[in-house]
């Protein structure tokens, strides 16, 4: 064992404070970019749980944000052409007004709402797969909708209660989870409510289609011989590279990345100066420590966020950049410290 790492766990208390000071930066840039990612995974999370497994966009589109005015109803029979495709069905995803009834004592909510649209059967690609059996019974009723649990209290409704939707009256069957929003709660009819709501999309353009092959494990031979039968006319992409995707252009939105490079320099300001006295060696002893901590509080923060379903998600592609800058934070933390070792007497040091 090194003379550092002895160091350090011999006279823990002195370093404290420092492993904190690195966790505490960490913690300020994964929790403001895991937030973001949330919200990105939150919106895709009923494409991301969706039976097919080849998602299909608009050729200049690199995410679910950013399909346009969508694409001609027309491809569809082009991507039937493929052998292996067996079912392709539209994302149909909508905005509409919505209202409670206020029982007494209660307060009236009005506000717009994410519709989604999902044929209410086993197995089907536009429903997710991890709807329950009650929720899909429930979704089969005329006028019927299902809504997350958390969003509840945002929407002013329980179970069983009546709301107004685009000026009809729905009822509020069931409830899901893991389908969170921070803004415009997400409500799930079927295609059938959507129709008797006026809210269905029937014309010549449609947004993402959701296409299910015969054998999974082909996926990525599927996706390339799809974009060759497009000829530039689409896009398709495998579910989990289109989710990546979509989580990266989330990252690219101008506000979202001063934010975060705003964490980033005060992360390093708050490193770098609670570090500068630490010899090299000891600086990367404390900066794996304080990745650590880092891990221990963003699980923490993780499961709070769950508790009270508010959206986080921590890519391995933003994780492993953050652990990185971390390093280095400690790394030139020990290289600054160096100008005060040359600084100080030889009798001091031996101190």
């Amino acid at each position: 064992m090194s003379l550092a790492l002895s160091t350090l766990i011999y006279e823990w208390r002195r370093y404290l404070a420092a492993v904190v000071a690195l966790a505490v930066a960490g913690l300020l840039v994964l929790a403001m970019t895991g937030m973001f990612m949330g919200m990105s995974k939150s919106f895709s999370a009923n494409v991301d749980r969706s039976p097919a497994e080849i998602m299909v966009l608009p050729p200049e589109s690199v995410s679910l944000f950013d399909t346009g005015g969508g694409q001609p109803r027309r491809i569809i029979p082009q991507v039937y052409e493929h052998p292996a495709v067996v079912d392709v069905k539209t994302v149909d995803i909508g905005f509409t007004s919505w209202s409670n009834f206020p029982k007494e004592g209660q307060t009236a909510k009005s506000d717009g709402v994410q519709l989604f649209i999902v044929d209410p059967v086993k197995g089907a690609i536009t429903l997710p797969s991890d709807f329950s059996d009650e929720v899909i019974r429930a979704l089969q009723e005329p006028y019927a909708v299902v809504v997350d649990r958390s969003s509840l209290g945002k929407l002013g409704v329980q179970p069983g209660d009546r709301a107004k939707m685009n000026g009809y009256t729905v009822w509020v069957r069931d409830t899901v989870s893991g389908y969170p929003s921070l803004f415009n709660a997400k409500v799930f009819v079927s295609t059938q409510t959507a129709k008797l709501l006026h809210q269905y999309n029937d014309g010549p353009q449609v947004g993402a289609l959701v296409v299910k092959i015969k054998d999974p494990a082909r996926v990525e031979q599927v996706v390339t011989e799809l974009n060759a039968i497009a000829k530039g006319q689409f896009k398709a992409w495998s579910r989990e590279a289109l989710s990546s995707s979509s989580q990266r252009s989330m990252l690219k939105e101008g506000g979202i990345v001063v934010m975060i490079g705003f964490a980033v320099v005060v992360g390093t300001f708050i490193g770098i100066g609670s570090l500068r006295l630490i010899v090299m060696e000891l600086s990367l002893w404390v900066g794996l420590a304080g990745l650590l901590l880092t891990a221990a509080l963003t699980g923490f923060v993780g499961a709070l966020a769950a508790a009270f379903g508010v959206p986080l998600d921590f890519p391995l592609f933003v994780d492993l950049p953050v652990a990185v800058t971390l390093l280095i934070i400690a790394i030139l933390s020990g290289v600054l410290s160096l100008g005060v070792l040359k600084k100080s007497q030889p009798a001091d040091l031996l101190r």
